[in-house]
Order: structure tokens, then C-alpha cells, then sequence
């Protein structure tokens, strides 16, 4: 009887593939393992078994499975179901999903590029098919697999590349891009390990009294009297330990009684630490009650939203409740929105539950990556994750805990490439699968979490005081309008913020500056004429990077060298309009030469290390002044800062978002909650132009339920969330004209079906990106409103709509609740 599987390929395919499975093979395969299938003419990819059986499909030639990858399952079928959960709500393909959940070693496929490794040990055996790749690679060009196969004449690649990778022979592209270098140590293993033959060898080398000391090193190392199993002995802590020089160990090797292996040691650095739960600090009086109030609520319901003010120690809290869990034989994931926050976390975390933690970010080189997913998989996996969006595709057993620390960040939301989810709403379900609870923590609630604890889906616990009873920052308010107009301005700064700084950094305590905008200027204009240099392949103003000496698109990455003159008049007074932190960087420096100043954006962070060593430097007083995006808003701790500079609020304030107050809220207050932290009040300097408007009180007074109400009645009257659910309908291509018919198109069919919750088709704000033009459509339902009937009549429409040959070319996606 003939066998077949059901895989899902890394492909944006909603459709299962069934592919015949040949005798040889059968035995083998399950669900959850990797297999290499042919799809289309010429191409392999990896893709996933998700169903064994004997149903033999008719109407079509089946193409056979080529290879197995693995013994054992990569995924558990609880993921499966996620990623079914992850698929179905925001609109997107299973593949999508498959593409996104696995880190890219995982996942190998004809169009992947590979390059070979200089540092690779050729003393490390290949077959022949192995042998040819290499030699094919050896002049160091990167190939793509399609290329590489019609190259070696080799039938099937992928196998190949496998265990290339695996002996580290060949990089994969993208850990090329963040100049991976494969860890292998040299180890030391005795030729014969029987315990007589060692007092042999120890007595025949009295007469070498230093050969004799490296070998009795060995025995202490390698724990061979003890009786335990034998350890590994690296090269280089027996030669450090026994004091003695290479030329001795190689002639002990020469004599036939050590010989050298090579080990792979891992990516992930393992320190050997343990638990220690007596580190686990003391609750104060109102984290106990908090604390207590958590585990009373989590009797009654699975979700609670853990509101406490800056400072308050909802960290405390966390580690409290990561230890119940542990404590109950479960596993904890903690989720943060920022890579920039796992480096104080972690030393926290570490501190208390050593190697049970785990950390997984997009910094990781893609084989870190593959090795915490296969660690996840083995009876020794982390007990404890600590990471960003990504995290919630990883395996776990047995899932008892999710903590969404600072759960109103946007930076939760995936934008692109699909699946556009939200890693807030994807934990909690997660969590709903596991039958796990969730905390969801921050100073400053979303909107549609807040309405949830008051109609009573989640529980609410809040924390109204800091942490050794330190005050809320002092708020002070700036209008920059008056300044300006009266000339007092120096650059984007205020007398009193100058003023503020200057006392700050003669009593030896630190600054932060907030701008949200990174680069040297948003923009330079001709003044004669008012050019502005725009983006050729967006609808974009260039940013000016001083240090690149260029202009740069946010949006596409491309860059412009800067012009001498101006192209619209010959004129040649092009003058910097705005502030980007690079400006703010460069006038800082000019007026206070003294100070140690660090920046901290996207332009300095690229490196995986960056972030740690920002952060690491500002704690410890290193630098004195943090100039910086939002990153510097997101839950760190420092403990001298006493100013923090906003800028610019009404940048935030202004932005065309229903949005826009409730996220500026947020971001000037998380970021005012950096100021005296731990010994004293802090001073926040706001500036604005705005000096009346409401939202400013709003954050003066820290008055969240202010405005919660206010933006409740608005959503209300306007059918914005909470009260409606979002789908943003987003139609793409490089012709303007034909995605505007197919746009107007779509909006009929839909208006037929949902009527007037159709707004648009309208052109976003930026309504040309990559070259692609952009129309927007605008659907709100009601929550009251069965999702799936929904989900069901767009992806027909969709259908119909990519089904007209006219518009067949036409990208359409689906961004569900967008944030």
C-alpha cells in the first residue's frame, strides 16, 4: 500500500501539497518533520509534514518526496495549531507563516545563497558530493542552490548542503551578512582510556617530570578517578592548568598517548550558572499586595494587565511569578519589544535563574537561532524565554507563564512582510493553547487592553507607587512658539532645558534627550526656491546623514549623494530644515565639549553588540549625556539620571493616526519615567508648541484615565477600536493607473457586501514606496460581527478581484487590527 504526506511549503500558499512517499522512506516520516520536495519545474524547498495517509489524490501526477532531514519531529503539533490560529485571524498564508516561524537554517530552498567558509578544517572528511560543492565554491562567490546544482551535476542538492552546514563548511547568505564565524575547539582525549594503561603511562614518565604533570592535569580534568563520566578536556585549559608549553603536549601526542579532536562547543554561550532562587529580592508592602492580587485574579480568569507607574518594580513582580511557575514544573515566556531592553533584563533574570533562561532575538546569527529552536526540541530546553515578537513561534512543552512587558509598544506589531501580527494578541492565545496565564504589564495601558480589564474580560492590578517611595518626575513645560518668535532658541533647545543639563552635569548626574527622529536633518531645502530632495522610488523627503555625507530614504534604503547646488535654480544656499538626533548629537557637543555623549537610534545599534554596549557605558556613568529615538523610552533602568529633554512633542502629537494622542501619551511619559529613578525627583523639560493642549496636561499629571475617557468617546463616535475591529486593505503596483481601477474595483465588491464600513480607496500618506504605488481601503466591523463570515466573503472577493486578468499582477494584502 502506497503512502503520501500533506506538507506545507515556505511559499505564500494556503494549500496543503501532497507528495507520494517512496518505501524506503516510509518508516521515517511523521508529522512536524523536515522533508526536500521538487515544486514547480526545477526548484526544492523544504517543507513541512503535516499528515501521513493512505488517500491517494486523483486527478493529477503525484511528484515524489526526495529526502528526509530529520529523525525527529521540529515542530509539536500544538505549533501547528498556532500557526493555523496565526494564519486564519490576520488574513495571510499558512506558508507565510512557515517562512516567518523558522529561522532560516531550518528552512534551505533552491534560491538560497551559500558561500564557503575560509576558515573551514579541510582535514574534516566529505564524500564525493560534498567534495564537488566545496571545489565549486572555493573562489569564494556566493551561488545560489539552482545554480550551484546545474554547476556539480549534482540530482539533489539540499542533502548536501545539510551536512555542509553542519560541519560548517559553507555560510548561508544571511549569516554571511552578519559575518558569522563557526566556535570549534580543540579537545584532548587519551588514545586508551583504561585506568591500568594510565598508571603505566604514569610510572614510564617519571623521567619526563613535565609530560608526567600535563597527564595527571588530564586525570584531575577529565575526572577519570573519580569514577563519573569523563569529561572533556579542551587544549587550551590543559595546557593554562598544567602550565606547560605546546611542544609538550605534542610530544605526549607523538608518543601515542594524547590525540586531538575537534568539537563544536555551540553558538550559545553556556555559563554554567544556577539556579539560585535565594537572590530573588523581597517584595516591598505594595508589590506583595500586587503580587497577591495577580495569583487571587489568575483563580478567576487567565489574563491580567499589571498597571503600575515608571519605577514601581513590576520586574520584581515578574520574577516572583516566573518562580511560581518554575516552581510548578512549567515554562515561562517573557516577551519585550525592544532587543535594546533584553540586555538589563537578562543580567537580572540570570542572576536568579542561571542556564534555565534563554534568549532569542533577531541579533542572534541565524545558527544561534537554529540552535535555541533545537534545544527547545530536547529534554534539556530552557525553562525561561526572554525575547522579542519572534519568540512566540518557538517550541515549548509545556507553557505556564506569558509575560508582554511594556504591552502597549507598536513595536509588537509585525508590519512586513506577512504574517502581520500582533506578538501581544498572538501571546495571549498562545497562552489560551497552553492553558497558561498571561500578565500583561506598563505604565501606560493601550486603550483596547484597558477597556478589556473594565468590561471584565481581563483582570486589572495597579501600582500606583515607585519603587523606595521616589517621587514622579516634575513635568516642566516649554512653549517653544514664544521662544522661537523671540529668538531665545539655541538650536532645538530651550534656555530652561540647557539650563537644566548644565546643573545636572556639574553634581556628576546624567541626561537624556528624546527626539524621534533619527539622521541629521528630516530634510534640506533650497531657500532661494523651496526644492526639496525627494526619493526617486518613494513619495519621500530625504533624510541627511551628516556622518554618511549623504541623503538617505527611510523607506527604500537608497542613497543620494549630497548636492552643491541646487538642481530646480543653480542656487546654492541648501539649508538643514528640522532635527534628527545626529543634528542634536553635533550641537550638544558644541555646547557642553566637556560631556561624554552617546547616541542611541537605528544608525548606531546595527551591530549585535551595539545596543549592549550603549547601555552597558550609560549605566555605568561612562557617558554622561544619552541622546536618542524611543529606544530610550522602553522600560530601561538607569539610576543617576535626574534631566530628560523632550524635544519635539508635537511631532508625535500631529501625526494623521486616530492614534497619534494615545501613542504620544505613552512615549513622553514611559520616556519622563527614566528620570530619577532611584535617589531623587527628576526634571523632565518638555517642549512644545502645544503649551494648551489637553493632552499636554494629560502627561503633565501622568492622568491616564483622562485620557482613556477622552479617546473612548472619540473611538465611540468615530467606530474606531475598541468598539469596531480594523482591516486595512492594501492594493500595490507600479503603475498608478492600474492600481487605482483595481483599488476602485475592490471597494465596489466590497460596498456590495459590507456597505457603508467601507471607507476609501484613498492613497495613504506615503502613497508611493519601492516604486510600488499604494491605495488604501478601510474596513470597520463591529465586534458583535462573526470574524470567520468576515474573513470568508474578503478572501472571495480577493479572489475575484486577482482572478481579472487586468489586475492579475496587482498586489493585494490583508493588515488586520493594524497598529
Amino acid at each position: 500500500m502506497s503512502l503520501f504526506v500533506d506538507v506545507i511549503l515556505p511559499l505564500p500558499l494556503s494549500n496543503r501539497y501532497t507528495y507520494i512517499l517512496p518505501d524506503d522512506l516510509a518508516e521515517q516520516v511523521k508529522m512536524g518533520i523536515r522533508v526536500i520536495v521538487p515544486f514547480g519545474p526545477k526548484k526544492y524547498y523544504t517543507a513541512i509534514v503535516t499528515e501521513v495517509h493512505d488517500r491517494a489524490p486523483e486527478g493529477y501526477k503525484l511528484k515524489s518526496v526526495v529526502e528526509i532531514l530529520d529523525r525527529a519531529p521540529i515542530i509539536f503539533p500544538g505549533q501547528l495549531r498556532f500557526w493555523e490560529w496565526i494564519a486564519s485571524y490576520y488574513l495571510c498564508t499558512i506558508g507565510d507563516v512557515y517562512k516567518a516561524a523558522l529561522p532560516s537554517g531550518l528552512k534551505l530552498e533552491s534560491e538560497t545563497l551559500v558561500i564557503y567558509n575560509p576558515d573551514f578544517d579541510v582535514s574534516v572528511s566529505l564524500n564525493a558530493g560534498e567534495q564537488t560543492i566545496l571545489e565549486s565554491l572555493a573562489n569564494g562567490k556566493e551561488r545560489n542552490l539552482a545554480t550551484l546544482q546545474k554547476e556539480c551535476h549534482v540530482k539533489n542538492i539540499l542533502p548536501y548542503i545539510k551536512t555542509l552546514l553542519e560541519k560548517e563548511a559553507i555560510f548561508i547568505k544571511e549569516e554571511v551578512r552578519r559575518s558569522y564565524k563557526p566556535k570549534m575547539e580543540t579537545r584532548v582525549r587519551l588514545c586508551n582510556p583504561n585506568v591500568e594503561c594510565i598508571q603505566t603511562l604514569l610510572e614510564s614518565l617519571k623521567r619526563a617530570p613535565k609530560q608526567q604533570a600535563v597527564l595527571r592535569t588530564y586525570i584531575e580534568l577529565a575526572c577519570l578517578e573519580s569514577g563519573e563520566e569523563l569529561e572533556e578536556v579542551c587544549r587550551k585549559d590543559l595546557l593554562e592548568k598544567s602550565g606547560a608549553s605546546s611542544s609538550i603536549l605534542n610530544e605526549l601526542i607523538e608518543k601515542g598517548i594524547f590525540e586531538l579532536y575537534q568539537f563544536e562547543i555551540g553558538h550559545l554561550k553556556e555559563e554554567n550558572q544556577r539556579t539560585d532562587f535565594q537572590l530573588v529580592h523581597p517584595l516591598n508592602d505594595y508589590q506583595q499586595k500586587a503580587f497577591a492580587e495577580i495569583n487571587h485574579l489568575f483563580s478567576e480568569k487567565n489574563i491580567c494587565l499589571l498597571h503600575g507607574v515608571t519605577a514601581s518594580g513590576k520586574t520584581e513582580i515578574y520574577i516572583h511569578l516566573i518562580k511560581q511557575t518554575l516552581q510548578a514544573g512549567r515554562q515561562v515566556l517573557y516577551l519585550l519589544p525592544e532587543i535594546a531592553l533584553t540586555t538589563q533584563i537578562t543580567q537580572r533574570l540570570k542572576r536568579v535563574f542561571g542556564d534555565q533562561l534563554g534568549i532569542y532575538h533577531s541579533k542572534f546569527s541565524d545558527m544561534e537561532r537554529v540552535e535555541i529552536w533545537q534545544k527547545q526540541l530536547s529534554e534539556k530546553e530552557y525553562r525561561i524565554i526572554l525575547g522579542v515578537r519572534s519568540s512566540v513561534f518557538l517550541p515549548f512543552r509545556n507553557l505556564g507563564l506569558v509575560i508582554v512587558d511594556e504591552e502597549h509598544e507598536n513595536t509588537y506589531k509585525q508590519q512586513d512582510p506577512a504574517p502581520r501580527y500582533h506578538a501581544r494578541n498572538a501571546a495571549i492565545m498562545l497562552a489560551s493553547m497552553h492553558r497558561a496565564k498571561t500578565i500583561l504589564g506598563t505604565a501606560t495601558p493601550s486603550i483596547e487592553s484597558y477597556f478589556n480589564t473594565q468590561i471584565g474580560k481581563y483582570g486589572l492590578v495597579s501600582l500606583s507607587q515607585r519603587h523606595h517611595a521616589v517621587e514622579l518626575p516634575q513635568i516642566m513645560v516649554v512653549d517653544i512658539a514664544e521662544l522661537i518668535h523671540k529668538r531665545r532658541m539655541k538650536g532645538a533647545f530651550s534656555p530652561l532645558l540647557l539650563e537644566k543639563m548644565r546643573q545636572a552635569l556639574e553634581q556628576k548626574e546624567q541626561v537624556i534627550l528624546f527626539q524621534n527622529r533619527r539622521g541629521f536633518a528630516p530634510m534640506i531645502e533650497c531657500h532661494t526656491c523651496g526644492w526639496v530632495p525627494k526619493c526617486k522610488n518613494c513619495d519621500v523627503s530625504l533624510t541627511y546623514h551628516k556622518g554618511l555625507k549623504q541623503l538617505t530614504c527611510h523607506y527604500c534604503g537608497y542613497t543620494y549623494s549630497v548636492p552643491q547646488v541646487c538642481p530646480a535654480c543653480n542656487g546654492n544656499d541648501l539649508r538643514n530644515r528640522g532635527f534628527g538626533t545626529e543634528r542634536i548629537e553635533d550641537e550638544i557637543r558644541e555646547i557642553f565639549p566637556e560631556a561624554r555623549i552617546a547616541r542611541m537610534d537605528l544608525d548606531t545599534t546595527r551591530t549585535r553588540s551595539a545596543h549592549e554596549q550603549i547601555i552597558a557605558d550609560f549605566q555605568q556613568k561612562r557617558t554622561d549625556i544619552l541622546i536618542g529615538t524611543q529606544m530610550v523610552s522602553k522600560g530601561l533602568d538607569f539610576e543617576h539620571v535626574s534631566v530628560v529633554g523632550i524635544l519635539n512633542a508635537d511631532s508625535m502629537m500631529n501625526f494623521p493616526d486616530f492614534r497619534s494622542h494615545e501613542r504620544a501619551f505613552q512615549l513622553m511619559v514611559q520616556v519622563s519615567g527614566r528620570a530619577g529613578r532611584k535617589k531623587k525627583q527628576g526634571t523632565v523639560v518638555l517642549q512644545t508648541k502645544s503649551k494648551d493642549s489637553p493632552l499636554i496636561e494629560q502627561i503633565v499629571k501622568a492622568d491616564y484615565p483622562t485620557l482613556y475617557e477622552n479617546q473612548m468617546a472619540e473611538r465611540l463616535l468615530f467606530k474606531y477600536p475598541p468598539f469596531h475591529r480594523l482591516v486595512y486593505i492594501y492594493l500595490k503596483h507600479k503603475h498608478a493607473e492600474l492600481v487605482d481601477a483595481a483599488s476602485r474595483e475592490m471597494a465596489i465588491h466590497l460596498r456590495r457586501i459590507f456597505g457603508s464600513r467601507i471607507l476609501g480607496p484613498d492613497a495613504p500618506p506615503i502613497a508611493r514606496i519601492q516604486t510600488l504605488y499604494i491605495r488604501k481601503i478601510i474596513l470597520k466591523i463591529e465586534t458583535s460581527v462573526s470574524l470567520s463570515k468576515v474573513y470568508e466573503q474578503l478572501q472571495y472577493i480577493h479572489r475575484s478581484i486577482q482572478e481579472d486578468e487586468r489586475f492579475r499582477y496587482v498586489t493585494i494584502y490583508f493588515d488586520v487590527d493594524p497598529y
